[in-house]
């Protein structure tokens, strides 16, 4: 402490962190909303688990990312982990509880000691929005229901209809594809890792990874790039299964039957039509045993390659503090929005008794940076939910700003349901109590005034209408009718109003 008492550290939250406030909040909130209700129309139930695993449980599960987990201190003689994903402990938790069929959903915040880049939404906290069918049933069915909730959940999204693509791929398939390509078995998580960059760099860097990081033979590495390069339609399972040496191995093989069950199944649902079949697409977590998908959009890629900004030097790259923010780094996008896909292996680890589980992740920060960049000036977000707005009116020289009347009112709003705001003021002046309702852009006014209330009546006013409409100076409508008259006019303007965020 200084000496006045005050901080003598920068006041700031941790890199990689934020504040959210303001129409931010609303915004998100919103997401989230959209989210839960899809969710819950196709059956989920809702779960929380604690922020913080055993390190033991986290440990093994996620591959080369394994470095990003917060380790904590030993506090009490457990040795724990910030949680990296929802999904492991969710694994954990069915092992746990014996529990062999459940619908879930789960909302919270993970952490990742990632190198931020805050502005596309790529946090080291960060909320995630799960939905995950676990249980045995027939081939193809739940994964068809997530993808068709994705779907849903992208459609409802403001500014987001028919602009995603859902990448699919599956893990069988790729495995498949490393043992024709002749890929040790114990390289082939590695090299995996390295073919899941091709969204974001060019062949030739996979390629250079695969050889001279992870020791790859080049012959090797360039039978790779002939299968993972193709990318398409349902028609992509279909030339993989005439290929000879695809359907001879047992591996490719039942991925494509099950691909192609898959595709039959989204055709029904109506989801084939935003899909691409991405040989590129691995994802890195080493839970995943079969399907695998993200969710990818204008944004999701980088504005430009490694090699095209190699120009900078190699003191820049020495002196580097790979903690700081990289939104501006054209070599990074903002990734994938949702992923996902299943893991019918990760319950067993814990339990010794797998349980099928299938399930999709959608990154709310990446979800929010890109819709809010997409919102137009016609899009307003507001800031509350605030319906009406108690104003004073009075000329004369004595008026004493009615508070007692305004606060009556606000009561007989709030009894009935009714979002309602008056100025903490006295003797407010009216010009004050106008902006006050516009800065909260509130949708209606209540204005009291000296003479209409001796009469019994106050006055309804829409904000924002344009001169020369009939109700452009408000309706006088009798007092005791208020909340209902203001009811009937929300659901005149129900449309305008829902949700009370973007309109």
């Amino acid at each position: 402490m200084g000496k006045e008492g005050k901080v003598n550290f920068q006041l700031k939250t941790p890199k990689g962190t934020r504040d959210w406030h303001g129409t931010d909040v609303v915004l998100r909130e919103q997401i989230f909303s959209t989210i839960t209700e899809v969710f819950k129309r196709h059956g989920g139930v809702t779960l929380d688990t604690p922020v913080f695993e055993l390190r033991e449980v986290l440990a093994g599960k996620y591959g080369e990312d394994s470095k990003l987990i917060y380790d904590l201190a030993d506090q009490g003689g457990e040795i724990c982990s910030l949680r990296y994903d929802l999904t492991v402990p969710f694994a954990r938790y069915l092992a746990q509880n014996n529990v062999q069929n459940i619908k879930r959903y789960h909302i919270a915040k993970v952490y990742r000691r990632d190198q931020p880049a805050m502005t596309k939404g790529r946090m080291r906290e960060f909320y995630q929005c799960d939905f995950d069918i676990a249980g045995a049933y027939d081939s193809m069915i739940p994964d068809a229901e997530i993808l068709r909730i994705v779907k849903e959940v992208f459609e409802d999204l403001p500014g987001w209809k028919g602009k995603y693509t859902i990448k699919i791929n599956h893990r069988k398939i790729l495995d498949g594809i490393f043992e024709i390509c002749g890929v040790p078995q114990d390289k082939i998580r590695a090299i995996s890792s390295a073919v899941d960059k091709l969204d974001k760099s060019p062949w030739e860097e996979v390629q250079r990874e695969m050889v001279e990081d992870k020791g790859l033979d080049p012959a090797v590495a360039d039978r790779i790039g002939e299968y993972v390069k193709l990318k398409g339609g349902r028609e992509i399972v279909t030339r993989l299964q005439e290929m000879p040496e695809v359907s001879a191995n047992a591996s490719a093989k039942q991925g494509l039957e099950e691909m192609a069950l898959l595709c039959n199944y989204l055709d029904i649902f109506g989801v084939l039509t935003a899909l691409s079949i991405d040989m590129s697409l691995a994802r890195g977590l080493d839970y995943y045993t079969g399907v695998i998908y993200e969710v990818v959009t204008e944004g999701s890629t980088p504005s430009a390659s490694k090699n095209e900004v190699a120009k900078k030097s190699k003191k820049e790259k020495k002196n580097a503090d790979p903690d700081e923010d990289r939104s501006n780094d054209p070599t990074l996008g903002v990734g994938s929005v949702a992923a996902g896909g299943r893991y019918d292996e990760l319950v067993g680890m814990f339990s010794g008794k797998p349980i099928p589980c299938v399930g999709i992740s959608f990154g709310v920060d990446r979800i929010f940076s890109i819709t809010k960049a997409r919102l137009d000036s016609s899009q307003v977000i507001r800031p509350n939910e605030v319906d009406v707005f108690v104003m004073a009116f009075g000329g004369r020289k004595d008026f004493t700003g009615l508070l007692p009347e305004r606060m009556e009112v606000a009561r007989a709003l709030w009894d009935a349901g009714i979002k309602a705001e008056f100025v903490w003021k006295q003797k407010p002046r009216l010009q004050a109590q106008f902006k006050a309702a516009e800065n909260g852009r509130v949708p209606w006014a209540v204005i009291l005034g000296e003479d209409e209330l001796k009469d019994g009546k106050v006055k309804i006013k829409e904000m924002g209408l344009l001169d020369g409409h009939p109700e452009k100076d408000g309706v006088l409508v009798e007092k005791v009718q208020l909340a209902q008259e203001l009811k009937r006019r929300f659901a005149r303007k129900e449309a305008e109003l829902i949700d009370r965020t973007v309109s």
